[in-house]
């Protein structure tokens, strides 16, 4: 399970040197006054089928049978990516579904924590008893499975039509991933690449991935057992105790799942939201649509989470793209659609399908 990293206060970042167009050639965003008034007109959409049920292999299909249709809400003049979208209402008694007509190059694609756990790189799930993401190998396993078969082909079919492609990763920016990544204020070159690939695996595969077994007896006193119980056997101790001590101070590389391109942007939790707010809108970036993990945890609240960058974009959460933490359960599915329908009170969901390139007004 991804635990909760608290961001730093955001550190400066050299941003000058990008000049006055972003790298897409979209000039800077500035502050603009204007407004308009949205004719929020309802039009009830007769026998309407599941929503993200292409995906139901990782996500249980929304079947909410009361739905409305409504007019465009963002509509650059230079659109050329279509984004239908959806949220849900208990004011209006459904689902209101709304087209979005959006500029590609003000449009940047942001996966969350795509940690390379359990892939081959050297990072993995400590035992007897560690955890770590989707806190389970098999879990992992699965989560690898939906990035290879939904978030990696989505991301190669928008790849050279957006301003950019990131992802964000826990802790700092470290000696070994700042020469893998590319990052704010860096680009490393390919022998740096090389150079970082090699440091990584010596530095992961030279740690010891044991940790304590889980305990075999401990004391719970007569009048509160069940609180004493948990207190000393928690569902969740991802600490230096099942893990073993210096766990997580390890460089977390991107997942093998994804193909990193040079120019991919690689996001620090530590270095907060700040530096992630300002690059993307010096290289003049109104759009986001978010994927990533996990839905119910780092997907909302950690630096590039929604409950951050809808502060300031238009956020697009790409429902069957996302998965939510499964304890319990052999199937993401049915917390998946719980965690997007909450979501989806104060968010816009799409899905893959929905996003398409090149289709005019």
């Amino acid at each position: 399970m991804n635990p909760i990293w608290k961001s730093t206060a955001g550190a400066a970042v050299a941003l000058a040197a990008l000049g006055s167009l972003g790298a897409n050639g979209a000039p800077p965003l500035e502050s603009s006054p204007a407004r308009r008034t949205y004719p929020n007109t309802l039009t009830r959409i007769r026998n309407p089928k599941p929503l993200l049920a292409d995906h139901s292999t990782f996500v249980e299909p929304i079947r909410e049978t009361e739905r409305f249709e409504a007019p465009v809400l963002v509509d650059d003049p230079d659109a050329d990516l279509q984004v239908r979208a959806w949220r849900f209402s208990y004011n209006a008694r459904g689902i209101i579904e709304m087209p979005n007509r959006l500029s590609a190059r003000r449009t940047a694609l942001v996966m969350v924590h795509p940690w390379g756990v359990d892939d081959g790189q050297g990072w993995r799930t400590p035992e007897p008893a560690g955890v770590v993401d989707f806190c389970t190998k098999e879990k992992n396993h699965l989560a690898g499975r939906h990035t290879r078969e939904v978030i990696h082909p989505f991301i190669k079919s928008l790849r050279g039509k957006l301003a950019h492609v990131l992802y964000s990763l826990p802790g700092p920016e470290d000696p070994i991933r700042k020469k893998l990544y590319r990052s704010f204020d860096g680009r490393p070159t390919e022998a740096e690449r090389r150079e970082g690939t090699r440091e990584l695996q010596e530095k992961l595969n030279g740690f010891q991935y044991r940790g304590q077994p889980l305990p075999e007896s401990f004391e719970v006193s007569e009048d509160l057992p069940v609180r004493d119980y948990f207190r000393q056997f928690p569902g969740l101790d991802a600490g230096d105790r099942y893990n073993n001590p210096g766990f997580w101070e390890l460089p977390i590389p991107v997942t093998r799942d994804i193909d990193v391109h040079p120019d991919d942007v690689v996001i620090y939790d530590a270095a907060g939201y700040a530096p992630l707010r300002d690059f993307l809108k010096k290289e003049g970036v109104r759009h986001v649509l978010l994927v990533g993990y996990a839905t119910d945890m780092c997907y909302c609240r950690t630096t590039a989470g929604y409950e951050n960058l809808s502060k300031d974009f238009n956020v697009f959460l790409v429902g069957d793209a996302t998965l939510a933490t499964f304890p319990s359960n052999p199937t993401p599915r049915y917390a998946t659609n719980a965690h997007l329908s909450y979501a989806a009170l104060n968010q816009l969901v799409t899905q893959v399908s929905w996003v398409r390139y090149g289709a005019g007004k």
